[in-house]
């Protein structure tokens, strides 16, 4: 089960917990409100039959879908990959990811830009809202494997900090402030 806390400043060491002392956790309610972050519990056993993964794909509209592996052993320029990976960034469509195997954090922004660490684990799918500013990266295990989903082709384009003048910046920050319908 996924679990999300706000971060403390910045460490030299972008791969550890790196909390808050204490922890300041906050539930999957409070971070769907505070950042549009969407969470799905599904199981890595049977999700190619269960229709759990199908239904979600259907009422979204993910038509496209692929498989990424990181590690050292499987991503060519890894460190170089995984340095781009935690740059602070912004995609103008949502980023869907499902673990299937290993764990890794996706930190995300409040609406007071403050980062929250979302911990990511085998059976987790996360759906991040296209305009907010995040970034990715591996846990001291250093290995993930997940599948992508997209609406259409896939967009592959970050846009780093500062990325203001991107429509979906815009359109992410009214739905911050009017708030976040429920999710879907």
């Amino acid at each position: 089960m996924v679990k999300a806390w706000y971060m403390d400043t910045e460490t030299s060491d972008q791969r550890l917990e790196h909390h808050k002392n204490p922890p300041e956790f906050i539930s999957l309610e409070e971070l769907y409100k505070k950042t549009g972050v969407e969470y799905f519990s599904l199981n890595v056993d049977t999700y190619t039959t269960d229709g759990v993964l199908d239904k979600i794909k259907k009422d979204r509209g993910y038509t496209y879908e692929d498989q990424i592996v990181c590690s050292k052993e499987c991503l060519p320029n890894y460190e170089e990959k995984i340095k781009s990976f935690y740059m602070e960034h912004l995609h103008t469509d949502e980023e869907i990811r499902f673990v299937l195997d290993g764990s890794g954090y996706f930190d995300v922004r409040d609406g007071s830009d403050l980062w929250i660490r979302i911990a990511v684990a085998a059976g987790d799918m996360i759906v991040i809202p296209s305009g907010i500013y995040h970034r990715f990266t591996l846990d001291t295990n250093n290995y993930i494997k997940a599948k992508r989903f997209f609406i259409g082709e896939p967009v592959w384009l970050a846009y780093n900090r500062p990325a203001e003048r991107e429509p979906c910046r815009a359109r992410y920050l009214r739905a911050l402030r009017q708030g976040f319908a429920a999710p879907s």
